[in-house]
């Protein structure tokens, strides 16, 4: 079981809970601040900020909120100093973790972060001691029991995809980043049940992890996914099926 589509897994049953304290709407105020920011409030012209609107509306974050994020973003309102920061590091037994972070205050993060690592086990690394590990791609998760496999593969291939895998009861979807939206308005179109999509950091080799460490190792992706500043977390970690079993026992 690969770490980026388990966490991702974990992530989603926790949505609701995150949800109802407003952290989802929070770090989606950000996004939307950046993107507008960098690409303009234009969200037919700025495919950042579309996928970050996507996930507001997603989340059910109010049409308000969204709009405000947007103009911070654009400058017509204060509150739009945000920077884009990447932090590395090491969990336990060695797996490579990358964090996408949006901050007002860098001398801020960087140590919360750093106490985050060390109190789960791990350690801060330095600027691109594990970027190598990771690419960049598109991720579409859906339930294996609501597509067949064969119609999944022509609508993802002819929308510019690149993989199809099955995780499990998912099938598992990546693409380019810059052919993301063009499968996610392909699978819209045709009907298709996403249960997630995400824009990552997929591990091209993982370290697979005996209890005890996959015990670590994921209470550090919760806990560094569950600070303000963190966007996005992702890990080379591997948890074989006997192994999660006994966790979720």
């Amino acid at each position: 079981m690969a770490g980026h589509s388990h966490w991702a897994g974990i992530k989603h049953k926790k949505a609701l809970v995150d949800n109802k304290r407003g952290k989802i709407w929070s770090k989606i105020s950000k996004a939307i601040i950046v993107a507008a920011r960098i690409g303009g409030g234009d969200p037919d012209t700025n495919p950042r900020l579309r996928l970050a609107i996507s996930d507001a509306r997603s989340a059910r974050m109010p049409k308000d909120n969204i709009d405000r994020a947007v103009k911070k973003g654009t400058g017509e309102l204060e509150g739009g100093n945000m920077e884009e920061v990447v932090y590395e590091g090491y969990g336990a037994g060695g797996v490579a973790v990358m964090c996408d972070i949006l901050t007002d205050n860098r001398n801020r993060t960087a140590p919360e972060l750093r106490k985050v690592f060390e109190v789960q086990g791990g350690s801060l690394g330095s600027t691109n001691c594990v970027a190598y590990l990771f690419q960049r791609k598109g991720v579409f998760e859906i339930a294996a029991d609501k597509i067949e496999e064969d119609k999944l593969m022509e609508l993802a291939l002819e929308a510019g995809a690149d993989d199809l895998r099955r995780d499990g009861d998912y099938f598992t979807v990546t693409c380019e980043p810059d052919v993301y939206h063009d499968v996610e308005t392909a699978f819209e179109a045709a009907g298709v049940d996403v249960e997630s999509n995400r824009l990552t950091r997929v591990p091209d080799t993982t370290v697979e992890c005996d209890e005890e460490t996959a015990r670590k190792v994921l209470a550090l992706m919760e806990a560094l996914d569950d600070h303000d500043d963190v966007q996005s977390v992702s890990a080379n970690f591997n948890i074989p099926d006997d192994v999660m079993a006994a966790i979720e026992a």
